[in-house]
């Protein structure tokens, strides 16, 4: 019997909303006459947060060659608008660490995304993108609609799970035979419910078929391939037990070499250690 997706994702918001600073933040960027002094000022009213954008600064994401040690600094190299993605990422990963042990394994979780976010980082420089945070973003939060069913319909993910394991399936498939929906779609109705970017929200709704997207297949062409190199990396687990198959038409449009995987690779290595420290601490 399938549920009514809207109605999930209500229930979701009424304990998932987002934290002040990052809807404060996100929208102080929309006005050009912000300084970024008030912007620190923001940042600074959450000192774990503001902690955390100098330990994103310093890292190897960005590999600045100096020190970054102020917020507004942070705020003037890394840039508005991917400053307000990282923190975005950062808060909503907080809001959902409360999820119980024996629903899914939480740390496992994030490592699979923030290796999915990180590898879509990669990919979208190597293609010379705009704005590449915004990948990391659609990458940390493509399976967000997972943990949506795992809250808010338990014995539908166990028997999402227990049929995958029967037939081989990967979980995309099975939830829309057991829902009606799958995860893709509930991640995106949440993202939007936030206000997100369309991108973004377009990005997760499409990241298994890229090629069904009515928009720029680049995202999530790009979120697609990334979230297949990390299962086949065994970076975490999303709770899904099979490396989705890889969409063709995604891969001709984004027009990648073969040879570009080795250096993805190495590069995510390094990246990945850097980003689980400072989106988990």
């Amino acid at each position: 019997m399938a549920l009514d997706a809207e109605r999930i994702v209500a229930n979701v918001l009424k304990v998932a909303a987002l934290p002040a600073v990052a809807l404060k933040f996100s929208e102080a960027i929309k006005d050009p006459l912000t300084s970024n002094q008030d912007l620190e000022n923001i940042v600074s009213e959450d000192s774990a947060l503001a902690a955390k954008v100098l330990m994103i600064a310093n890292s190897a994401l960005f590999n600045f060659p100096s020190k970054i040690d102020t917020i507004s600094k942070a705020i003037t190299i890394i840039g508005h608008k991917q400053l307000s993605e990282i923190i975005l990422s950062c808060s909503i990963v907080a809001m959902f660490k409360d999820i119980p042990q024996d629903v899914i394994d939480m740390d496992m979780f994030w490592r699979h995304s923030i290796a999915v976010a990180t590898t879509a980082r990669i990919l979208a420089a190597s293609r010379h993108e705009q704005n590449i945070e915004r990948f990391f973003t659609a990458g940390l939060l493509h399976d967000i609609g997972k943990l949506i069913i795992f809250v808010e319909a338990p014995k539908y993910a166990v028997e999402i799970i227990t049929q995958c394991t029967k037939t081989n399936e990967l979980m995309h498939k099975v939830e829309k035979e057991v829902l009606g929906f799958d995860h893709a779609k509930l991640g995106a109705m949440l993202l939007k419910k936030w206000k997100l970017p369309e991108d973004i929200i377009s990005t997760v709704h499409y990241h298994h078929m890229p090629s069904f997207s009515s928009g720029d297949i680049t995202g999530p062409g790009i979120i697609h391939i990334a979230d297949i190199l990390a299962h086949a990396l065994q970076f975490g687990s999303s709770g899904e037990m099979f490396v989705p198959t890889l969409n063709e038409k995604a891969w001709q449009a984004l027009d990648l070499d073969i040879e570009i995987l080795s250096s993805v690779i190495e590069q995510l290595n390094v990246q990945y250690t850097e980003a689980v420290k400072f989106i988990l601490g």
